[in-house]
């Protein structure tokens, strides 16, 4: 993280409030909540938002069509079934009450029905007391759906409608620092609508701003890490180049009008170079280049994209 993004995280932790990333689609909004998840040894959730995604799918949904089935089949009626069986948490109940969340709201000495943590991979050694969620792409959702979060995300708690099970943040099993919440809730958007004012309101919001070629590099030699363990000379070598021509590329694109490349793709294109042992300056380079960063796009008039 920039020292710019690290106190915007910092800022959110003080304060309890969601942060709202802006930034260019590709400039690694969605990398920062599993980065900070994992760098403090936080449980982590994420859930994408589609056009879809109703108002209470973060918090939890019912199965109310799976009940009407259990019930005409079974020939008890709703009344002889066990609501709760019915209850799938969503990610913010999974990050304020984990353990509520595995007995779907049920008292915690019920031993019946369990629920298993969605992403009890990645969260089996982290802290049972903090947790990071990631809200992906909020801007594709109606405006009920920020909306519907403000009293949830201000009160860390919320009641399930058909159970009337109510949730609270749990308290924590072990020390922590009062001064700080113990969810981090991150929101990324696109900017593709515009949110509600009062959903702004209660978030900590900050921009990604474009990466220059130091930090290309330093991005960079942390994936190179992730993908097989060292960094050599030559690959750096390699990422400082690929940087200097991504910001050429930006550059061009910017006065041609069209859509500058992103940090995603100059990451694809690094993998592809060392895969695939393409070296910058080569025939097979200028493909890769159309390929991977120009994605030969073109406005009227102008053959750039294409060259």
């Amino acid at each position: 993280m920039s020292p710019r993004i690290e106190e915007a995280v910092m800022v959110a932790l003080a304060t309890g409030r969601p942060l709202l990333l802006r930034g260019r689609p590709g400039s690694g909004k969605s990398s920062l909540a599993p980065f900070v998840a994992r760098q403090r040894g936080w449980r982590y959730y994420d859930h994408v938002i589609t056009y879809t995604t109703r108002s209470t799918e973060l918090l939890w949904r019912y199965d109310s069509v799976r009940r009407l089935a259990d019930a005409q089949a079974h020939r008890t009626g709703a009344a002889g079934l066990d609501a709760a069986a019915y209850v799938e948490p969503g990610v913010l109940w999974w990050a304020l009450a984990p353990r509520s969340a595995r007995q779907r709201g049920r008292a915690l000495d019920e031993a019946t029905g369990e629920c298993a943590d969605p992403f009890a991979d990645v969260n089996r050694d982290r802290s049972p007391d903090h947790a990071v969620v990631l809200i992906d792409e909020i801007d594709k959702a109606d405006p009920d759906v920020p909306n519907s979060l403000l009293v949830p995300l201000g009160s860390y708690r919320f009641t399930v409608s058909e159970t009337g099970a109510e949730v609270r943040a749990e308290p924590p099993a072990g020390d922590v620092d009062s001064r700080f919440s113990r969810l981090l809730v991150v929101i990324t958007t696109n900017d593709e609508r515009e949110l509600p004012q009062a959903f702004l309101r209660r978030c900590v919001v900050e921009t990604l701003p474009d990466h220059d070629v130091p930090g290309l590099v330093r991005i960079a030699e942390e994936h190179m890490r992730a993908w097989h363990g060292a960094v050599g000379e030559g690959e750096s070598r390699l990422a400082s180049a690929l940087a200097v021509e991504l910001g050429k590329v930006r550059e061009q694109a910017r006065r041609s009008g069209l859509r500058e490349p992103s940090t995603a793709e100059f990451l694809d294109a690094l993998r592809a170079c060392i895969t695939l042992g393409i070296t910058l300056g080569s025939e097979r380079w200028e493909w890769l280049k159309n390929c991977v960063l120009l994605k030969r796009q073109q406005v009227a008039g102008d053959e750039w994209g294409s060259r």
